[in-house]
């Protein structure tokens, strides 16, 4: 296996990338995007680059876990000429006020979720989560953490496998090592892995644990409250020693969904399984007759936290639809399609 295969190159990636190729530039996987500055992958190993003018006049931008065309000048630093269409992407709503997107990491294939059982312990997190992580297109894994700590691992275990059906959710300590191995044989060679969770999680100790070495910082939480201070500071791509990548991401205070409302049926399929038994097609499951839903919570087959999130979410991503604005997701992706398109269509030079 190539070190770019093990990055995650394959076949399709090469097919995307014969202009570029035949131009005579160097396939690359970012691996660190900071403030205008890249670290780059390539066969050869790590580069420093910076993108091109034609790169930054597109309105195009390069993220962890992009793959890229890489032009290296007879002197002077490497440039990014060209960012190749992403596979998929974990977007949120940008932290504050305002509507901007952004990208977590781009062509991910597997998400860890990463819930503490401790303070930190809330499925209706990981549910927002798994939303997020359904409009991606990667697989999601449930990961609880802190087990070594916890008295009440059965219960919180059925309580996380309720928030989240059909996910594999694992209980570890990334803190001893218990329960990791079984969690890294989960990632292929090849793969993509991404880091989700709440600063304080672990999430720095269990990439530690994969890397095989102490590449990231950690800290103690707090103990009133189970909380972190935010030991990674950006978005890094490393190398895992059995191949494929580990995506960190710094703690999530928030997580604004920037999805497609069909994202939360994804995540909520044993809702939906239910809603097709209502008596009518656009039940809300707020007091309709012949509510499947609401019946169900009645009758303790449904935890009513559970349906109270999913109606808040999809609420909250219908809102985002009906908004037209070219801030939300139907745009971004637009935008990087007509971005993609003339980029195809352009001769490079």
């Amino acid at each position: 296996m190539t070190h770019l295969e093990t990055l995650g190159w394959d076949g399709n990636w090469a097919a995307a990338f014969a202009a570029q190729a035949a131009c005579g530039w160097e396939a690359a996987r970012v691996g660190v995007a900071h403030r205008g500055a890249y670290v780059v992958h390539t066969e050869a190993g790590e580069a420093t680059a910076s993108l091109s003018g034609r790169v930054l006049h597109d309105g195009q931008d390069a993220v962890v876990g992009d793959w890229v065309a890489l032009r290296r000048p007879p002197q002077g630093q490497a440039r990014i000429e060209h960012v190749l269409p992403r596979r998929g992407a974990l977007f949120r709503l940008a932290a504050g006020s305002g509507h901007r997107s952004q990208v977590l990491a781009a062509n991910v294939d597997l998400v860890l979720l990463l819930c503490g059982l401790d303070g930190d312990f809330n499925p209706r997190r990981v549910e927002r989560a798994l939303v997020a992580v359904a409009e991606s297109g990667a697989r999601p894994v449930v990961v609880l953490n802190k087990a070594d700590a916890c008295d009440a691992l059965d219960e919180r275990r059925r309580d996380m496998e309720a928030a989240a059906p059909g996910v594999p959710v694992l209980a570890i300590s990334a803190l001893t090592g218990a329960g990791v191995e079984p969690l890294a044989a989960l990632i292929t060679a090849g793969s993509t892995v991404v880091l989700l969770g709440s600063s304080g999680v672990g999430k720095s100790t269990l990439a530690n644990r994969l890397l095989g070495q102490e590449t990231q910082a950690t800290a103690e939480v707090r103990a009133h409250d189970s909380r972190g201070r935010h030991t990674t500071t950006h978005r890094a791509l490393f190398v895992l020693p059995g191949g494929g990548v580990l995506i960190d991401t710094p703690g999530l205070r928030e997580l604004r969904l920037l999805a497609e409302p069909e994202a939360a049926s994804q995540a909520f399929t044993d809702l939906e399984s239910l809603a097709a038994g209502c008596r009518f097609a656009d039940c809300g499951h707020a007091g309709e007759p012949g509510c499947a839903v609401r019946a169900a919570v009645e009758e303790g087959a449904l935890d009513a936290a559970r349906l109270a999130s999913y109606r808040k979410l999809q609420a909250e991503l219908r809102h985002l639809e009906r908004r037209g604005d070219p801030r939300a997701m139907s745009a971004e992706k637009q935008r990087w399609k007509a971005i993609h398109k003339a980029a195809r269509h352009r001769r490079p030079r």
